[in-house]
């Protein structure tokens, strides 16, 4: 990400990258350019060696409300806009940048996440939610199909018929139906919740987070591997791991019977 970021807030500590969606007064829903200022700061994570682990979280009241209607791409000369244009270019990109970083990706949801807002949080690693959250696939309501990976994402994670039900109605859930379900890890106070996901990101950023990116890696083919293309897969990343710096420390802390310092290399 290069310049200034005008919709985003990027702080780092204890080897975590934080990303907050800051435009509160539209409850940070989406335009291109903070899609793009956030699939910028996600570059940089990849290609910054001291970051390993990435805590994505919103400013104000709500975590994202989705797109900004007010930014959708106007139809000219009588014709409708391309849609499926704007949508390669911004949370088709922003999706692929978040799965194929090889860091654990935190979100915190601090408020309402709707529509594309809510597809960006079940995209991430590890979804921590304020008691106060709530979660809407709301592309029902504007004649629009859900994106931004949410139909490939939520069947996988609640079931095709509850996801089907989620998108078609078009309801609101609570923090407390969405921990039920399976969408959130864990529900925290609305006092508590950045703490408590900061705390998460720097647990998993001083683990062999090499090994950790690995099975990221392991759990994204897992989504449309087999059993046989799968356990090969086991086998060929096991082997990459078992060559890291981090394995070889491992091992040697628990021989010393001390507590491992692992560097994510």
């Amino acid at each position: 990400m290069t310049g200034a970021a005008e919709f985003i807030i990027v702080d780092f500590a204890a080897g975590v990258m934080r990303i907050t969606l800051n435009r509160p007064d539209v409850l940070n829903s989406f335009n291109a350019q903070m899609a793009r200022e956030v699939r910028g700061a996600l570059e940089d994570a990849r290609a910054d060696k001291t970051i390993r682990a990435v805590l994505i979280t919103g400013a104000g009241r709500a975590f994202c409300a989705g797109q900004d209607l007010s930014d959708v791409p106007a139809s000219t000369g009588g014709e409708a806009a391309d849609l499926g244009l704007h949508l390669r270019g911004t949370y088709n990109a922003l999706i692929k940048a978040i799965r194929k970083l090889e860091l654990p990706v935190v979100c915190a949801v601090n408020g309402v996440a709707a529509g594309a807002g809510a597809n960006l949080a079940i995209a991430c690693d590890i979804v921590l939610a304020s008691e106060n959250a709530s979660f809407i696939q709301s592309f029902a309501k504007v004649g629009l199909i859900p994106d931004s990976g949410g139909t490939f994402f939520l069947p996988r994670i609640v079931g095709l018929p509850r996801a089907t039900a989620l998108m078609m109605t078009a309801d609101k859930i609570d923090a407390g139906r969405a921990y039920e379900i399976g969408i959130v890890y864990r529900v925290c106070t609305a006092e508590t919740l950045q703490e408590d996901a900061m705390a998460l990101a720097t647990q998993l950023a001083a683990m062999p987070t090499r090994g950790l990116g690995l099975t990221k890696r392991a759990l994204n083919c897992s989504l449309t591997n087999d059993l046989e293309a799968q356990l090969e897969l086991e086998a060929d990343l096991q082997t990459e791991a078992g060559e890291t710096h981090d394995f070889a420390e491992g091992v040697r802390a628990f021989l010393e019977k001390r507590k491992p310092n692992f560097t994510g290399e």
